[in-house]
Parts: C-alpha cells; sequence; structure tokens
C-alpha cells in the first residue's frame, strides 16, 4: 500500500468518526455548526486525493497498454 492510500484510508476514518459523532452522547448542537464544516472539508480533500490517485492510475494503464 502506498502512502497516498494510507493517507486516504486514514482520513476516511477520521470522517467516519467525525460523523458518528453527530449521533454520539458526545454530540453539541453548540459545535455541530463548526465539525460540519471541518467534515466538509475533509471530504473535499478526501475527493480531490481519490481523483489523483485516478489520474495515476490512468497513466499506469497508458504505460502498461503500450
Amino acid at each position: 500500500m502506498t502512502k497516498t492510500n494510507e493517507n486516504i484510508s486514514e482520513k476516511i476514518e477520521k470522517l467516519k468518526g467525525g460523523v458518528d459523532w453527530f449521533y454520539s452522547d458526545d454530540f453539541r448542537l453548540d459545535e455541530a455548526s463548526a465539525k460540519y464544516k471541518e467534515l466538509t472539508s475533509l471530504a473535499k480533500e478526501i475527493e480531490g486525493d481519490l481523483k489523483e490517485l485516478k489520474n495515476e492510475i490512468k497513466v499506469i494503464e497508458e504505460d502498461f497498454s503500450k
């Protein structure tokens, strides 16, 4: 597993934990907005990482198809 994949996996786990917070006993309404913004930013970051990884895979596929 490459470092990029590990980072994506770690970010996804962090995102899952953040979403779980909304359903936990630790949930506080006054913190919900900030938490939501943080998780939205993290989700966008994950999406960017996945697009980058997809592009790398396409380049590798092209190299092997020659």
